[in-house]
């Protein structure tokens, strides 16, 4: 649905147009007013407007200096130009200017309607072009390159797809079908001299580097490039034979092709670089957990030493380790979906965190603290980004959160955790009730004192300080009719009101509800009513009393 503006410095037709006309009748969803260029460019900072109507001729900014601004800063938003003038050297210079149709006063409805609506499916094939399939598909061909590196970041850090949607994700961007299949990780750390270059260098250096894998490793195997969040190269790499107990020897080509990378990295780039090769798993499941080892294989075996490679068993003790609750630190992780308010989801990243827990043994109690620290931490970021102290969001478990760890059980610390976890939904969404509530309240307080002033979106926004767009959605979405509804109804009960208990004259009691001209007043009221202002005071006035009170139902 589309937002129409009315500009024109003439009040009575800027109401006359937004009032009478029926623009629901070719989708038009919201219609604001404007009774200056310079208040038009305000309203359409705040509101997405697609189609502006303007005079051509108003004081300050004339509607053709209007559509010129409008054309240079919202191009996607079209302007019709109304003028009293039949000059041609006024349409030639409304055409120059970008203004998509000119219409000569007087106009009709059926005239304006059928024009609107030309222009509006000139907007809808503009879009259509937009988002056709042939441009979507040359912007995802120069992108490719992120698109894939993101997406191999992201399962390095954890984040699980269904099999489904990361089939289709890989599908579409190009990426090497490794599904079930054998999997090793590269890590790559340029060295000296890449270090010491700009963003651009390095960028065209790590370009290079990539093309080189993709040509050294094939055609034996599949290669898949990436970034990591640390600025190493990381390449997924799948052997493309996959015979049972090739193991060895699949290892020993990776290694063999990564010392070739390092090799072609002196000679043709000039530098040094790291290479770190993974155990192999399968994908995607172990690609995390891959990750991770290769990245402790570089801290705890290379270090700061330069231009080695290694692969990650090498050197290795055997002994078994303690690892970390890969369920706590998935992308997204936990404080992020909170602050995201997706309950639902931080939820079940609960329920998995102590599913986990629950399949391991052996230092129940470092892990125990490992996640109590870290669902704590993430409640009490959530807090304190929504401006609050996480005593008055969880209440009486606020005091357990002081003692420290008092959970020596997976059930017990579960237990508090779900407990946290509702208090800080339900004081949430408590919250958002009252600011609605007191929203809703702000915005009727300031139309029923002003309702003979300026009540348009644009003012009330700018009174409760939020953003129009905002105010509009959840005003509807709590009340069920839209804020320029509520006005008209406003004014027209208290307009009806005044007919009946007051002996006003029609143009006092039109200035009384906020309409400069009775005959904008006297149209509006009768499209209301079906009555004239007159005709309903006639009507329902008592005989008995000069001007008692009669209800009315205005909203028929």
């Amino acid at each position: 649905m589309a937002q129409l503006l009315i500009v024109d410095d003439e009040a009575h037709v800027v109401e006359r147009l937004a009032e009478l006309v029926p623009w629901e009748r070719i989708g038009i969803a919201a219609v604001h007013k404007a009774y200056s260029a310079f208040e038009a460019l305000e309203v359409l900072n705040a509101h997405a407007i697609d189609i502006v109507i303007s005079d051509i001729r108003m004081p300050g900014m004339s509607g053709l200096e209007l559509s010129r601004r409008i054309r240079d800063k919202q191009p996607k938003t079209k302007c019709i130009l109304l003028s009293g003038y039949a000059e041609f050297d006024y349409a030639k210079e409304a055409i120059a200017s970008g203004t998509a149709s000119y219409l000569l006063k007087p106009v009709t409805d059926e005239e304006l309607l059928d024009t609107v609506s030309g222009v509006l499916e000139a907007v809808r094939e503009e879009w259509n072009a937009v988002i056709s399939q042939e441009r979507i598909a040359r912007t995802l061909r120069e992108n490719l390159p992120q698109l894939r590196s993101t997406l191999i970041g992201e399962l390095l850090l954890g984040k699980r797809y269904s099999e489904a949607d990361l089939r289709d994700k890989m599908e579409m961007l190009g990426v090497p079908d490794l599904f079930g299949k054998p999997v090793s990780l590269l890590l790559v750390r340029l060295e000296k001299p890449f270090y010491g270059y700009d963003p651009r260098g390095l960028a065209l250096v790590e370009y290079a580097v990539g093309n080189i894998a993709g040509e050294l490793f094939a055609p034996g195997f599949k290669l898949w490039a990436g970034k990591d969040t640390y600025d190493y190269l990381v390449f997924a790499v799948s052997s493309e034979a996959i015979e049972e107990g090739a193991e060895e020897e699949r290892e020993q080509a990776l290694e063999r092709a990564a010392e070739q990378l390092q090799e072609a990295i002196h000679a043709y780039l000039k530098g040094e670089a790291t290479i770190v090769i993974s155990r192999e798993g399968t994908f995607p499941g172990d690609v995390s957990a891959l990750y991770d080892g290769t990245l402790s294989a570089l801290r705890r075996r290379v270090g700061s030493e330069q231009d080695l490679i290694l692969t990650a068993a090498d050197g290795l003790p055997e002994r078994t380790e303690l690892r970390s609750l890969a369920s706590l630190y998935e992308l997204p992780t936990l404080a992020q979906l909170l602050e995201a308010g997706q309950w639902d989801a931080a939820d079940r990243r609960i329920e998995r965190i102590f599913g986990e827990l629950q399949t391991r043994s052996g230092c129940i109690q470092e892990l125990l603290l490992e996640a109590y620290f870290a669902i704590a931490s993430a409640a009490s970021s959530y807090a304190h980004k929504n401006g609050r102290p996480l005593s008055e969001l969880i209440g009486p478990g606020y005091d357990q959160l002081l003692q420290g760890v008092p959970y020596r059980s997976v059930r017990h610390l579960q237990d508090w955790s779900v407990a946290l976890m509702n208090s800080l939904r339900c004081e949430t969404e408590s919250e958002t009730k009252r600011s609605r509530a007191k929203l809703i309240a702000d915005v009727r307080q300031f139309v029923e004192r002003r309702l003979a002033e300026d009540v348009s979106l644009t003012a009330i926004a700018e009174h409760v300080y939020m953003h129009p767009v905002y105010i509009s959605k959840i005003y509807k979405r709590e009340t069920g009719e839209n804020v320029s509804d509520y006005v008209h109804r406003l004014r027209m009960e208290k307009a009806a009101r005044l007919l009946l208990h007051t002996p006003g004259k029609i143009y006092e009691i039109a200035a009384d509800v906020g309409y400069q001209r009775a005959h904008s007043f006297i149209n509006v009221f009768k499209k209301h009513t079906g009555l004239t202002p007159q005709e309903y005071r006639d009507r329902y006035a008592s005989p008995q009393s000069d001007y008692e009170v009669k209800r009315y139902d205005t909203s028929t």
